[in-house]
Order: C-alpha cells, then structure tokens, then sequence
C-alpha cells in the first residue's frame, strides 16, 4: 500500500496534488510543530505584477517558537482575511477559462469560520483533490497518535497504516534515514516534480504557485499537465 505524509497546506501547488495521486492513503501530518512563514497559512497567485501572497492570518502565541503543533493554531479573526482572499480571486481570476466552474466550489470555503487553521486547509485540500477525481484515503496524524520523532515516527505512522511503500518529496533525501524504511520492510520512492507550462493569463510562467491557478486556466485537463501527462 502506498503512503504519503505531508503537513497540511493552504491551497497548496500541484506537485502536493501529484503526492495524492500517488498514495492510496494520504496523512495530513497535523500534529508536528508549525512552521512559521512557511505553506501552512499561504500561497501564491499570479496577478499582473508577478506572483502575490494569499496569507492567512493567525494568532502567534507560540508560534514564534515553534512551539505549537499545527492542528491547534488558530486563525485570526481580527482580520477580515477570507472576505480579501475571494475578492483577489474573483479580481485576478475573473477572466480565466474556467473561474466560473470552480467558484461555487471555493466560495463556501470562503465563507466559513473555522477556529482552527488545519480544519479549514485539510477540507478545502480534500475538496480539491475530489474535483480532480482522486479516491485517496486521507487521515490525519492526530488519530494514530505515534511516538517518536523525525525517521522514528514516520516509520511508526507506516507501519500502523500496514504501509509497504513510502513516497515523499525529494527535499527529505537530506534528512530521512533511509534504513529505518528498509528495517521495516518499506520500500522507498522520491517523487520527481516534473511538470509541462500551461497557460496563464500573466506572464511570465511561474510553475510554482496554487494549485487553484492550473484549475482556473486548464479546468477538466488540470491531470494533464499533472500526472497524466501527454508524450
């Protein structure tokens, strides 16, 4: 059975969309530290003037120190965020292909007051991965409560999911303690980003920002230029 764990992303770009693809169960990896200034709680769009941060506002008491484990970090309501973030959408992405096929989709999501920043991104994540057609299992870590850290607890995680094969992104080669998989009886697989362009209404090409831009510009075809990717 393959497996991927990644921490849960806000509108996250395709290559995390790939990852689900490919694992026919998916853990949100929930409960480890958060990571300040990282893709928890933003993402990036095209506009006119390059790429643009959609950042969701949270409170950062704790967080400074990483000291808070993601699903307990609350949004800031402070902030009219959600409202901002829709109007830039709608702005920016009005005039794209398939906007108005996708807009009843995002806009609850828009609407909604969730407490807790991981409630809010692992359903809208969810959303957009069964709009792609995927079937994935997805899980989060914070049901299986494993032990241990880094290497240890992945293994621990696989191994209660009856795992026989792992994939990950290709920053972990620095850091995964390949043996520990291979103790275990779980093979290992480094998935490789490797995507074709496809249109965007602002040049210059950025393949690099949310997954929300491919489905705006690409509609039905966004696996093409994914995982079904043509010769």
């Amino acid at each position: 059975m393959n497996v991927v764990i990644l921490q849960p992303s806000y509108i996250p770009w395709r290559g995390y969309f790939h990852q689900i693809q490919k694992a026919d169960t998916f853990v949100f990896y929930d409960d480890v530290q958060y990571d300040k200034n990282g893709w928890r709680n933003r993402n990036r769009i095209k506009t006119p003037s390059g790429t643009r941060w959609l950042t969701i506002p949270v409170h950062t008491q704790g967080v400074v120190e990483n000291s808070v484990p993601i699903n307990q970090v609350e949004i800031d309501w402070t902030k009219a965020w959600n409202a901002s973030h829709w109007d830039i959408l709608r702005q920016f992405y009005k005039t794209a292909p398939y906007f108005k096929t996708y807009a009843p989709l995002l806009e609850p999501f828009y609407r909604r007051q969730d407490r807790l920043l991981a409630d809010l991104t692992i359903d809208l994540t969810v959303a957009l991965a069964r709009e792609l057609g995927l079937k994935t299992e997805f899980v989060r870590s914070s049901s299986l409560q494993a032990h241990g850290t880094k290497t240890d607890r992945l293994v621990e995680i696989l191994t209660q999911l009856g795992a026989t094969h792992y994939i990950s992104g290709p920053s972990a080669r620095d850091y995964l303690e390949e043996e520990k998989l291979a103790a275990a009886g779980i093979s290992l697989e480094f998935i490789e980003y490797d995507y074709p362009e496809y249109p965007q209404l602002y040049p210059p090409y950025d393949p690099f920002v949310s997954i929300l831009d491919l489905l705006f510009m690409t509609g039905p075809e966004a696996a093409t230029y994914i995982w079904e990717q043509k010769p």
